[in-house]
């Protein structure tokens, strides 16, 4: 764990502008080994009520007199900070995930600083609409909006991506005028705390950012969400954890914003180029060890170059070096030994189900520490047909389950058979056959002969059991704050 920045000081709550400590601790488990990489204090009920009351208290001092200029400026100055300190958050998130190191550089962590940076920029050049309206009687009136923050936001972020789509939420949240209350995952809680330590360094007035840590069903999540005084909840997670927290935000018809789960597509036609279809599924089905939840669980490939594709898929599988990500191995741990077994039940589930393992399908043969650590092999499915349930149950893990199809009316049926609707990827040399399938796709994201492009200022979100809403650039300022219009007649 090099450069672990909680090695020898304890992980902590941030609540009112202060780090303080919980009523029990818990251990962060690192999955390269196994090891305890350091102590978590677990915020109690009471505590999680004091950082809602904070933020509460915050709306009406100096941060709810900040003009949008000076929150901007501050955004800006979040993102410095962690630049700044860049080694570090990649080494925390090294070690909460035991992702590769690679990735935690050029992904994770910059896109971390990207968010604060993005949603200043957006949020600064925002624009209101305005009218006038003639009356019959010859006078007039203006109608203007003005968008006014939602109040105390609850933020509950994943263990996937844990820096970048918590401040996916924040950034925008805190770029709008709100004052947030995050609950990580409790598998996830370093970089977190590193981004309460960059607030404080940032002069972030107490109470606007607030950080607990804890589980979620009768703990630390649920007494947040379940909170009175909060004004709205965003999460990314489970799609059943998501409909949880939805039934407690009914009660107070509080706005919600979900990105769930996925049982992502990709269709691959007879007429793509072969090798950068290739490589873009290699990246879409095994990137963070599957873990992301626009990874490619289901791959439709037509039928001429089927027998090839596959081979050239396993090929590449088979290649993939799975170890220590601080070696430069391709492929890390799976976040916890309890998630290795959910996704070797799946492995085991496919032999039942009557698939063909094309590749991989176990546990990797590691030495050393690293045989304590949650690895498993990347893995190829073929043979299982449509209502298998390693077809339609998202597995969060690095497989897929590959298929033929014979015609485009085919293909697309195939990809939109399932509960979710997330994001799908389209391997394709015909611009109109590109246009004209990714339209059909029932996905909140669709992309074209490559996968994970992301432009911030575009929607991000699913359909069915994805999720509800859309984030990124205005939607996420949309849903960030509250439009009110002000009628002056003349």
């Amino acid at each position: 764990m090099t450069g672990y920045p909680f090695a020898d000081r304890p992980v902590l709550n941030y609540v009112d502008g202060a780090f303080v400590e919980g009523e029990s601790w818990f251990d962060n488990v690192n999955p390269v080994d196994g090891s305890v990489a350091g102590r978590v204090s677990q915020a109690s009920r009471d505590l999680v009520d004091r950082a809602v009351a904070a933020g509460r208290a915050a709306l009406k001092g100096p941060w709810g007199k900040m003009s949008q200029a000076e929150r901007c400026k501050l955004l800006v100055r979040i993102a410095e900070g962690i630049e700044a300190r860049f080694d570090e958050f990649a080494a925390a998130e090294i070690a909460d995930t035991g992702k590769s190191l690679h990735q935690a550089r050029t992904i994770d962590i910059p896109r971390g600083a990207a968010n604060f940076r993005a949603f200043a920029a957006l949020a600064e050049a925002r624009a209101m609409p305005s009218f006038r309206t003639d009356l019959p009687d010859g006078r007039s009136a203006i109608n203007y909006a003005i968008a006014r923050p939602l109040g105390v936001v609850a933020i509950v972020s994943p263990w996937n991506l844990p820096l970048l789509l918590m401040t996916w939420k924040v950034a925008p949240a805190l770029a709008c005028g709100n004052v947030v209350v995050v609950k990580p995952s409790e598998e996830t809680p370093s970089t977190a705390t590193l981004l309460g330590e960059v607030m404080d360094a940032a002069g972030v007035p107490p109470g606007v950012f607030n950080l607990v840590h804890g589980f979620g069903a009768e703990s630390t999540g649920e007494w947040l969400t379940a909170n009175p005084d909060i004004d709205a909840i965003t999460f990314t997670g489970e799609s059943a954890t998501g409909g949880a927290i939805m039934r407690v935000a009914a009660a107070g018809v509080k706005p919600v914003s979900f990105e769930l789960g996925g049982k992502n597509a990709a269709l691959v036609f007879a007429d793509c180029d072969f090798d950068e279809a290739v490589a873009g599924t290699v990246r879409s089905v095994f990137s963070n060890c599957g873990q992301v939840c626009l990874c490619t669980e289901r791959i439709y490939v037509e039928r001429p170059i089927f027998d090839r594709f596959v081979a050239a898929l396993a090929e590449r599988a088979r290649t993939l070096t799975v170890g220590d990500p601080w070696s430069g191995a391709d492929m890390g741990p799976l976040i916890s030994h309890g998630h290795r077994e959910k996704v070797l039940s799946y492995y085991a589930l496919a032999r039942e189900e009557g698939a063909t393992v094309v590749a991989g399908g176990g546990v990797p043969e590691l030495g050393g520490a690293l045989a304590g650590g949650a690895f498993v092999e990347p893995t190829i499915l073929t043979g299982l047909g449509p209502d298998a349930r390693c077809v339609r149950e998202e597995i969060f893990g690095p497989v897929c389950h590959i298929a033929p199809f014979d015609s485009e009316d085919e293909a697309i049926e195939l990809a939109n058979d399932t509960d979710y609707g997330l994001a799908a990827a389209i391997w394709t040399r015909d611009v109109g056959r590109a246009h004209r399938v990714a339209a059909e796709m029932e996905t909140g994201i669709v992309w074209v002969n490559e996968w994970f492009l992301r432009d911030l200022r575009t929607p991000f979100g699913g359909m069915k059991l994805s999720g509800i809403g859309r984030e990124g650039g205005e939607h996420s300022l949309g849903f960030y704050s509250e439009p009110t219009n002000i009628c002056v007649k003349l």
